[in-house]
């Protein structure tokens, strides 16, 4: 493609944006070892780039300089420098990461590595392309934070140069920045890139509104200066009055925060009052509570409108005293008070480390800020494999619209809106959140699902005999909680897949003749490496894990087994076989041996919604394809359609003498209308020991006579019996039965 020939003019200012000489003036803070360095990539980056050029007819190397300008703002060191310039050479350069080492060292290829994208690989969808490349550059990032500074750095050029690119792309970049990188600016602390990013964005999502926004903000503008010089006139009078140096800074909301509030709240540009601030910096932190106190004898505050960031800092870092006042002509105008070394926290986030370090390598402000949420990342990680779901728990966490609690030893704990009981056990610990079994907020017992509130002081109360609760992923709202808990179901579901598997297994091979299946030893080794290459497994646990899930058939298994075996000499017991194999058999299948159940087995064993079979009932047992084993009744229609379909998928099971738990069933109770009929059908079922866990009635409006629905738990068959024996006897109710699948065609 063709680019349009440059005037003399826009040629020079090309040749200058591509030199050092740009970069160079802004690395005063490095040593001159250090600028060499960086000159050194400088030259690798250009040579590689030569030849390619950006959108606009610039050489390509103009990119890379300007993302590496921006990081000396946050004065990043010598390292970051090297990697922003040379941050495109592998994914578009071929360069290798073992080149990067060898010319410029670990450290810096390992940045390089982590900013470059996973085009090479073969992918499904763009979309798990785009969650596999952020689940790099996260991980990258939680073991060195330069790397998203780096490629926030990049992001924010390429924003500012979107005029370059096609349109048909503009939507596109532009919500991912504000979905993602945005929101990671945030949650970093990075306030100027979070401003700036979210107003490139919309400018480019929604041009019309922007520019209507914009010339509606110009005009409020030059109508309001007057306001604003008199209130900083007024303000610099009473600090003077106080003796009190200050510092004030106007401060203007940004176009793309002014259109959400107008858009969540549907106002007007002109209901929006709030538009005009001012930051005032102090000297010491008791001057900032000094000089909240002569604000607010200034101007009248506006109730619940104080933020102390102060005493208790946000997530990212931040601290300041915010509050909105009533100025002149009843104009709300919001103030916020800090100090110079919190003004620089708040504007540059985690990128305050190293411009204290530049300044004052010794000053306690020079440790990382917000590596709690950075090392979270590493911690989904070893929980969650799959991209898309790794970036799923992470999106959950970029929106900390935060609240503070407390444990019961005053330690304060930040947790996103919402957060829950859960939420906070594992915050402290992954093992106080699996053992939870109850809360107590603020001193009184409390479900673990409530919601925790500002200034609420929280105890969780574990077990240690406690395991977490899959419904607990219906209302966690932390991405370390949700990761924690399904890692943990994931490994109890194979655990207990397993487990089935192998008795599937030994009971398929006593049907060929072989009593005990044989032991994973150096004896039997060679068998079962010959069975695991039939099947296409790499270790005997994932080959019994696949028998319990359904994606093999046991018998087929254990026929080969058997056959292996008996190579290795060790012959079937031809009475077992006919015992086994025929003594229980029904309808000419052979069966696989009786699988016992009671209800102790897991996940790995499911009992039919569609007919709810009781201890009691006549069942049979379908393998399904990754479901684990399905219990049904033995006329159930559903279970008898499987039968005609997938025969050699069904199993011979049966009820153990005792079960160890309560069954669900459903009944249908068919009631007269009339005052407390309802708690009068839920007295019989409490009487007859009966637990009620869901109750349907219908839609259509009431008549003489209604439907009641019950999901009831009951030990067995005689149980439910007695339960609707006892329905029956109770006033109002006119017919109570068991609700059975319905048959096709009835």
């Amino acid at each position: 493609m063709s680019t349009p020939a440059m005037s003399p003019a826009q040629a020079a200012a090309s040749a200058a944006a591509a030199s050092f000489a740009a970069l160079e003036a802004r690395l005063d803070y490095l040593s001159s070892q250090e600028i060499e360095q960086v000159r050194l990539a400088y030259r690798f980056a250009d040579e590689a780039h030569l030849g390619q050029m950006r959108k606009n007819g610039d050489p390509y190397i103009t990119h890379p300089i300007a993302v590496a300008q921006q990081c000396t703002e946050w004065k990043l060191d010598a390292q970051a420098l090297c990697a922003a310039l040379m941050h495109d050479v592998m994914e578009d350069c071929g360069i290798t990461k073992a080149d990067l080492t060898e010319r410029f060292g670990p450290q810096v290829a390992d940045l390089v590595d982590g900013l470059t994208k996973l085009d090479k690989l073969a992918f499904d969808s763009r979309e798990q392309n785009q969650a596999e490349s952020f689940r790099k550059m996260l991980l990258a990032m939680a073991r060195d934070v330069r790397v998203i500074l780096i490629k926030l750095a990049d992001r924010t050029h390429n924003m500012r140069t979107m005029g370059d690119m096609p349109r048909s792309k503009w939507a596109r970049i532009s919500s991912e920045t504000l979905e993602i990188y945005a929101p990671i600016a945030h949650r970093l602390g990075l306030n100027n890139n979070y401003r700036e990013l979210q107003d490139l964005a919309f400018k480019h999502l929604h041009p019309w509104r922007y520019q209507a926004l914009a010339k509606a903000l110009d005009k409020s503008r030059s109508r309001r200066k007057d306001l604003i010089a008199r209130v900083q006139g007024e303000l610099e009078s009473a600090f003077a009055r106080h003796g009190m140096e200050v510092r004030i800074v106007g401060r203007e909301k940004t176009l793309y925060s002014v259109y959400r509030k107008m858009d969540l709240k549907h106002l007007s540009f002109a209901q929006v009052t709030d538009i005009y601030g001012f930051r005032i910096i102090l000297p010491e932190l008791l001057d900032c509570y000094r000089a909240l106190g002569i604000l607010h004898q200034l101007y009248k505050p506006l109730p619940g409108k104080f933020r102390d960031y102060i005493a208790i800092a946000k997530m990212n870092g931040y601290q300041s005293l915010h509050t909105t006042l009533v100025g002149p002509f009843g104009t709300n105008i919001e103030f916020q008070l800090r100090t110079p070394t919190m003004d620089v926290v708040a504007e540059s986030g985690v990128a305050a480390h190293w411009l204290y370090k530049a300044s004052d390598p010794d000053s306690p402000a020079s440790q990382d800020l917000n590596t709690q949420w950075l090392q979270s990342l590493l911690d989904i990680q070893q929980e969650t494999h799959d991209a898309a779901e790794f970036w799923d728990h992470v999106k959950i966490d970029l929106f900390p619209d935060s609240v503070y609690v407390f444990t019961p030893k005053s330690r304060i704990m930040a947790m996103p809106r919402g957060a829950t009981a859960i939420d906070f056990a594992y915050a402290i610990h992954s093992d106080v959140g699996s053992c939870a079994i109850g809360a107590k907020i603020n001193g009184e017992q409390a479900a673990l699902r409530s919601e925790l509130n500002n200034g609420d002081v929280v105890e969780i109360i574990t077990s240690p005999h406690a395991k977490p609760n899959p419904a607990w992923l219906g209302f966690v709202k932390t991405g370390r909680a949700r990761s924690k808990i399904r890692h943990h179901l994931k490994t109890l579901a194979l655990e207990e897949s397993m487990a089935l598997g192998e008795r599937l297994l030994r009971q398929a091979l006593r049907a060929e003749g072989i009593a005990t299946l044989p032991p994973f030893d150096g004896e039997h080794q060679g068998v079962w490496d010959k069975l695991l290459r039939f099947t296409g497994n790499r270790q005997r646990e994932e080959l019994l894990t696949d028998i319990g899930l359904g994606k093999r058939i046991a018998s087929m298994v254990g026929k080969k087994l058997a056959a292996l075996l008996a190579e290795a000499g060790e012959k079937p017991d031809l009475l077992l076989i006919s015992q086994e194999r025929y003594g229980t058999a029904q309808e000419d299948r052979p069966s696989q041996g009786v699988v016992t159940l009671d209800g102790s087995e897991g996940t790995s064993v499911q009992y039919a919604t569609c007919c709810r079979p009781l201890p009691g009932d006549r069942i049979v047992g379908y393998l399904g394809r990754g479901e684990g084993l399905v219990v049904h009744t033995d006329d159930c229609p559903v279970g008898k359609k499987l039968l005609h379909r997938d025969a050699e998928r069904f199993l011979e099971v049966e009820w153990a003498e005792e079960a160890s738990r309560l069954f669900e069933s459903t009944v249908l109770v068919t009631v007269v209308n009339g005052k407390g009929v309802l708690a009068k059908v839920a007295a019989a079922l409490a009487a007859a020991e009966a637990d009620i866990t869901h109750i349907h009635m219908g839609d259509e409006a009431a008549q003489s006579a209604t439907d009641l629905r019950f999901t009831i738990a009951v030990r067995d068959r005689v149980h439910l019996a007695q339960v609707l024996r006892q329905l029956k006897r109770t006033p109002s109710v006119v017919r109570a039965q068991r609700v059975r699948p319905v048959r096709n065609g009835a």
